[in-house]
C-alpha cells in the first residue's frame, strides 16, 4: 500500500515543495523515515502515532517506510507531522479520499491529541505552492491570516486532524479562509515618535530627509546627549510607504524567523537596533540551523547601530558585503542560502572615547592617539559605503525653551514620497529604485548638471582631496536633493548641499 502526499519546506526565504511518500508493507512493525530528516522531523514518529491512536484511527502495525523527497536536501521543522499522518492514514486505507490529493498541500505540527499547532514560514510555503500549480492548502488555523495573503490558492485552516480526515473523506468539508490585503494597509498604525518633538537640529533633520528620499546610508557624529538616538528612532516615520510587493517580501523574512505577531502582514518598514555585543552570526545570519540575521530582518527598512565603534570591528566588517550586494549568501554542505538584505544603515558615533572632542561646553580628555584609535575601529572601506556624514551639535537652551514645535514627520514624508515617485518613474525599466543604487556609468545618464554645478564639484574635488568614491557619492546625493526640489537638472545649490554631507571625512578621519 502506497500513498503520496505533498507538503512544503523552507530553503532560504523561499518555499520548497516536498513529496511525502508512504509505503506500508507486510513484515515486522518498523518505522523508517528517510530523506535527510533532522531531529525534529524524526521525532514526528511519536507525535503522529499518538495523534492517530487518540482519534479512533487504527495505526498499521506493519513495516512503514516514509521518504521525504527530494532526498538530497536536509529537512528541518515540525510541519511534516500532518502530511506524514495523512500519508499513513490513506496508505492504510483508514481514509478513502473523495478527491485527488495531488492538488493539495498539507502543512502542520501535531500535538499528541491530534490538534494542529501553528508553524513558521507559512507565507513563503504558500507562495511556492501557488507558483507550482497547487489549488488547495490545509494548514493550522492560527496560520490562516498569514497564508491567506497569497492569492491564487484556496486555504483550508483546520484545528484538528479529525477535521482534516473528514474533509479528505468528503464527510464534512473545512470552510475556506480569505482576507483582504488592502484592509491591512489601510489600518492606521499609532506613531508615537515624531520629528515635531525634536527641538532644533534642523540640519540633521534635513540630512535625514535626503537619506530617506534617496535611500542613502547616514552616520551621525556628536557628543553624548546631543540627540543622535532620538533622531534615529524617529527616522522610520519619514520613510516612504511600503508597496504590496515590499510588504510581502519583508513578511516572508519575519515569517520564517517566527517573529510575526498579531498582524499577519508587515506594512511598516522595519527598524532594527541590535546591541553592540551582537555576534557576527546574529548580525549577518547563519548558524547550525541557518536563520536570517539582523541585516535581513532590516530588509527594506532601517538598521540602526548606536555607538558604532563599540561594536567588534570584525562584526562591523561583515556588513560590507550585504551593503554592496544587498543580500547575504550563506554556504552549507547541502545548499547555499541567500537572504535579502537591502537595508538603510543609520549609525551614530561619538567623536572620541570621552565623547567631547570639539564640544564647546566640555573639555575633551582624550589624546590624539586615543581619538585616532577609537575612530579607526570603523574601517575606511566601511565608511566609504556610508553616503552622508552629519555632525550633531548639542541643542541650545533657546531651542529647548521655544514653545513652537518643529516640522512634523507627515510633512517631511510627503516630500520624501514625492521624491521617491520621481525616482520610481525615472528607473521604472531598471533593476533598482533609488539614487543611492546608481553605478558610476549610470550617473552620467541620470545625473545631468549645469556648468556652475560642474565647476563647484571640480573645485571641491581638488581642494578637499576627495576620493573617486566620495565624488560619486556627492553626485548621487545631489541627485536626491534635486529630486526633493523637483528639478531634473542638478544645480550649483544641490552640489553645494551634497558636499556638506561629505565634509566630515577630512575633519575626523584624515
Amino acid at each position: 500500500m502506497f500513498s503520496e502526499i505533498y507538503s512544503c519546506s523552507i530553503l532560504g526565504v523561499n518555499g520548497l515543495m516536498v513529496q511525502v511518500e508512504v509505503d506500508i508493507s507486510n513484515g515486522l512493525p518498523t518505522y523508517s523515515l528517510v530523506g535527510l530528516p533532522d531531529a525534529s522531523v524524526r521525532e514526528s514518529k511519536e507525535r503522529v502515532f499518538s495523534a492517530i491512536k487518540n482519534n479512533g484511527f487504527k495505526y498499521p502495525m506493519k513495516r512503514i517506510t516514509i521518504n521525504l523527497a527530494p532526498a538530497n536536501i536536509k529537512k528541518e521543522g515540525s510541519w511534516y507531522d500532518l502530511p506524514i499522518a495523512i500519508g499513513i492514514l490513506t496508505a492504510s486505507e483508514e481514509i478513502s479520499p473523495s478527491s485527488d490529493l495531488k492538488e493539495y498541500v498539507f502543512i502542520g505540527e501535531l500535538s499528541l491529541n491530534g490538534s494542529l499547532r501553528p508553524v513558521r514560514g507559512i507565507l513563503p510555503m504558500m507562495i511556492e505552492a501557488r507558483d507550482r500549480g497547487y489549488k488547495y492548502a490545509v494548514i493550522p488555523y492560527e496560520n490562516a491570516g498569514e497564508a491567506s495573503l497569497v492569492s491564487g490558492i484556496i486555504i483550508y485552516p483546520a484545528r484538528h486532524i479529525s477535521a482534516v480526515a473528514d474533509h479528505i473523506a468528503g464527510e464534512e468539508y473545512l470552510p475556506s479562509y480569505s482576507s483582504d490585503i488592502s484592509s491591512l494597509f489601510n489600518e492606521k498604525s499609532v506613531i508615537d515618535m515624531d520629528f515635531s518633538e525634536v527641538k532644533g537640529q534642523e540640519n540633521v533633520k534635513r540630512a535625514m530627509e535626503v537619506a530617506a528620499a534617496g535611500y542613502h546610508n547616514i552616520i551621525m557624529i556628536g557628543p553624548p546627549g546631543a540627540g543622535k538616538t532620538m533622531l534615529a528612532r524617529r527616522f522610520p516615520s519619514i520613510l516612504p510607504a511600503m508597496t504590496n510587493d515590499e510588504a510581502l517580501e519583508t513578511t516572508k523574512i519575519y515569517s520564517i524567523s517566527g517573529l510575526l505577531k498579531d498582524k499577519p502582514l508587515i506594512t511598516e518598514r522595519p527598524f532594527r537596533s541590535p546591541h553592540h555585543t551582537i555576534s557576527r552570526i546574529s548580525l549577518i545570519g547563519g548558524g547550525h540551523m541557518p536563520k536570517p540575521g539582523e541585516v535581513s530582518l532590516a530588509h527594506l527598512g532601517v538598521l540602526f547601530l548606536d555607538e558604532m565603534p563599540e561594536f567588534q570591528k570584525s562584526t562591523l566588517e561583515v556588513l560590507r558585503q550585504p551593503m554592496e550586494d544587498q543580500c547575504v549568501n550563506i554556504s552549507r554542505v547541502n545548499a547555499t542560502l541567500t537572504y535579502p538584505a537591502s537595508f538603510l544603515l543609520v549609525s551614530s558615533i561619538n567623536p572620541c572615547p570621552c565623547g567631547y572632542f570639539g564640544d564647546d561646553s566640555h573639555n575633551c580628555q582624550c589624546s590624539s592617539g586615543q581619538i585616532k584609535n577609537y575612530l579607526n575601529r570603523i574601517s575606511g572601506p566601511l565608511l566609504d559605503r556610508i553616503d552622508i556624514h552629519i555632525e550633531v551639535k548639542r541643542t541650545k537652551y533657546d531651542d529647548l525653551e521655544n514653545d513652537g514645535s518643529g516640522e512634523d514627520s507627515a510633512s517631511i514624508k510627503r516630500r520624501v514620497n514625492s521624491a521617491r515617485t520621481i525616482q520610481l518613474e525615472r528607473y521604472k525599466n531598471q533593476k533598482f529604485s533609488f539614487n543611492s543604487q546608481l553605478s558610476s556609468g549610470q550617473i552620467k545618464k541620470y545625473c545631468p548638471m549645469d556648468r556652475e554645478a560642474q565647476m563647484l564639484l571640480k573645485d571641491a574635488f581638488e581642494n578637499l582631496q576627495l576620493s573617486a568614491r566620495a565624488y560619486h557619492k556627492i553626485i548621487k546625493l545631489s541627485r536626491t536633493i534635486a529630486d526633493l526640489d523637483s528639478c531634473e537638472i542638478i544645480t550649483e545649490k544641490h552640489i553645494g548641499e551634497g558636499i556638506q554631507y561629505r565634509s566630515l571625512d577630512r575633519k575626523y578621519w584624515e
